[in-house]
């Protein structure tokens, strides 16, 4: 009797694991379809869902680390990363900010190149990635037109944004950059309320807390925003 009781428990929960991991595998193909089937092939989806590796990330974790070796390639599925570049003082500046349905090229270049990482790359919120093996990414460029196209056409648009960081950089005052990072991250987000913390900010901008809190405090003598604790309104 109690032999048949352990049989029955231990043929349950292997029924109930197997349902998890058909659902788990559903909610993957699910995710990879609808953010890339209009730039990638049915054949080449299909491979991706066999040999991607599907990873979590929490907010503020380190997806890529500079120096780091790469062995695969991050596909957004969920969720947003922002790129950072550093400096030789392990202060960080903001390059861009990636989405779902995107990569980031600057991966690409180095795994291209078989070089270590130069960027680092963290969860702006919590996001959800399939990492596509180097060297499926190499054969891939070579063997199927979709991932070619997509692999250039994300060049074309990272390059853009990083046009657009150094004319940032170059041409606009402290308080201007303040404002359009805002503003990006209301589009990031779709939130026109930002959690976040000056000191946050200040990290991305690679500047100080202090000038940025100055500038805050500016913006909304402008009614521009509206600051609470670790939240910021943007009201234009």
């Amino acid at each position: 009797m109690g032999a048949n009781i352990v049989f029955l428990l231990i043929y349950s929960q292997t029924i109930y694991f197997k349902f998890v991991k058909s659902l788990l595998l559903d909610m993957e193909s699910e995710l990879v379809h609808q953010k890339f089937h209009r730039v990638l092939d049915e054949t080449l989806i299909k491979e991706i869902l066999e040999i991607g590796i599907f990873r979590r990330f929490s907010k503020d974790d380190i997806i890529i680390d500079i120096n780091q070796p790469l062995k695969h390639i991050p596909l957004l599925l969920s969720g947003s990363i922002k790129i950072l570049r550093g400096d030789d003082e392990g202060d960080d500046l903001l390059i861009y900010f990636l989405e779902a349905g995107e990569t980031c090229t600057m991966s690409l270049a180095c795994c291209m190149g078989t070089t270590k990482s130069k960027i680092r790359a963290v969860a702006e919120k919590d996001s959800y990635l399939v990492m596509i093996p180097v060297e499926y990414m190499q054969k891939w460029f070579h063997s199927n037109e979709s991932w070619r196209n997509f692999i250039l056409e994300s060049y074309q648009s990272r390059f853009n944004e990083m046009l657009e960081t150094i004319d940032t950089l170059a041409f606009m005052k402290m308080d201007e950059r303040l404002l359009k990072y805002l503003k990006n991250k209301v589009v990031l987000h779709d939130n026109k309320t930002l959690d976040t913390k000056h000191q946050d900010i200040a990290e991305d901008l690679h500047t100080s807390r202090v000038v940025i809190s100055r500038l805050l405090k500016q913006l909304e003598n402008e009614h521009k925003i509206k600051i609470s604790r670790n939240k910021i309104e943007v009201l234009i």
